[in-house]
């Protein structure tokens, strides 16, 4: 299920939850956008429920979805190893493909492909999809290209850039049944701190886990 609001508010509904209504602790997940706001909820959630907040899951997505594929990962060819590249590792990564696809560095810079990618992955696009959608456009065309060799050179280093977690995660969710029932049961409530900023791919995540339990409670801000 799904509840809209900021961290004060979803703050104090999951104390309500734990103390009124004696929901388990470990079948809530708090979700917000950045690790000061996620350190933030962790410090009132525990303010108000005491140690009990040391059982529920409280993070950032992408935090989440990094403990998710940690254990479920290696269904999709990755090991629990797997590393998480920066910004510096992915501008040499894509320079590395522009050498190797002789790609004219006046008409693409690393930077822009790089957010080119990006939003390819926002939009939950793999370099397959986004390759079927060039329309025969020669900068897309381009792109595509690069798209294909910088994912192919991640996955030779067992490497996964910023926007991938999310996106894997929900890959496995998609592919991996078993997968998707484990987390769907384990949460049955699923908080969602400033819920209108999702992005396609965050959304689907969250309407992933949500969806068996979606009837019970939803709350709007």
């Amino acid at each position: 299920m799904q509840v809209h609001g900021k961290t004060k508010v979803l703050t104090h509904k999951i104390a309500y939850l734990i103390q009124e209504k004696h929901i388990a602790p470990w079948n809530i997940l708090a979700i917000t956008f950045t690790n000061k706001a996620a350190n933030e909820m962790k410090e009132r959630v525990e303010k108000l429920i005491g140690d009990a907040a040391n059982d529920m899951w409280i993070g950032t997505f992408h935090a989440i979805c990094v403990r998710i594929l940690r254990k479920y990962i290696d269904r999709i060819g990755f090991t629990s190893s797997f590393v998480i590249f920066d910004t510096t590792d992915q501008k040499s990564l894509i320079k590395e493909c522009m050498k190797e696809l002789k790609v004219d560095d006046k008409m693409f810079t690393d930077k822009s492909l790089i957010a080119a990618i990006s939003n390819a992955k926002n939009d939950m696009q793999d370099e397959e999809e986004y390759a079927k959608r060039t329309n025969n456009e020669i900068r897309k065309e381009v792109i595509a290209e690069v798209y294909k060799s910088y994912q192919r050179k991640l996955r030779e280093n067992n490497a996964l850039d910023f926007d991938d977690i999310i996106n894997y995660t929900i890959k496995i969710f998609m592919q991996e049944t078993d997968a998707l029932e484990y987390y769907s049961d384990k949460f049955r409530y699923v908080l969602v701190d400033e819920y209108q900023d999702t992005n396609k791919a965050q959304f689907t995540l969250i309407s992933l886990l949500s969806a068996r339990n979606r009837k019970h409670y939803s709350s709007r801000r």
